[in-house]
């Protein structure tokens, strides 16, 4: 049984989960290249320069360094140095607002990844019952067929239940690796807000 000919007896099923996978492949992509872009720099590098910044005085040098860090926790560390002359409440309040910020940026798109890793194996095997129920069909239809034919039905069916375990099985390590980066990144952004409002008290008194 070659290849095309187990694409073709899949049906729309296999066109459906084909435009799953290039969505979720499309995604992954994205999502890898966007986080590794924003963790180049490591959060205690950025925290011992932002420390040597601030005990000189030199707060727009400070900034400066959060804008070209580029890193989620970086834009954390800048919404709280750069509102230094405001009160404490308001310093806190601008850095939960950045994380917030921040935290939707590195979830977006990832749900998509979530949901196909959910929902593919179910397109297989819904695709498994029609290919199933339209070879006993042909079979009663026909009025012949033995067990090589039942057999090649069910098979040919079955190419829907692969199809989607090849789908979810890679979407499914992925959304786990994308929640997985995330928590460390929140992780991150949360030290450094406690970080810096010891800093920028530090820097008050």
């Amino acid at each position: 049984m070659t290849l095309v000919r187990l694409l073709t007896a899949g049906g729309f099923t296999i066109v459906v989960l084909a435009g799953c996978s290039i969505l979720s492949l499309a995604v992954i992509l994205d999502r890898c290249i966007y986080y590794w872009a924003r963790s180049r720099v490591k959060r205690s590098d950025l925290m011992v320069n932002i420390r040597k910044e601030l005990k000189k005085g030199s707060v727009e040098h400070a900034l400066k360094i959060c804008k070209n860090a580029n890193t989620p926790f970086s834009e954390v560390v800048h919404s709280g140095v750069s509102f230094a002359d405001h009160s404490e409440k308001e310093i806190s309040n601008n850095m939960e607002r950045a994380i917030v910020i921040e935290t939707n940026l590195l979830e977006q798109h990832t749900a998509i990844v979530g949901t196909i890793g959910s929902i593919a194996v179910y397109i297989g095997l819904f695709g498994t019952v029609l290919g199933i129920i339209k070879a006993f069909n042909d079979i009663a239809a026909s009025g012949t067929g033995g067990i090589n034919v039942v057999i090649n039905g069910i098979a040919e069916s079955l190419v829907c239940t692969a199809a989607g375990l090849c789908v979810a099985v890679p979407a499914v390590v992925a959304y786990n690796y994308f929640i997985k980066r995330i928590d460390n990144f929140i992780t991150d952004m949360e030290l450094c807000a406690s970080e810096t409002m010891d800093l920028v008290k530090a820097k008050a008194k």
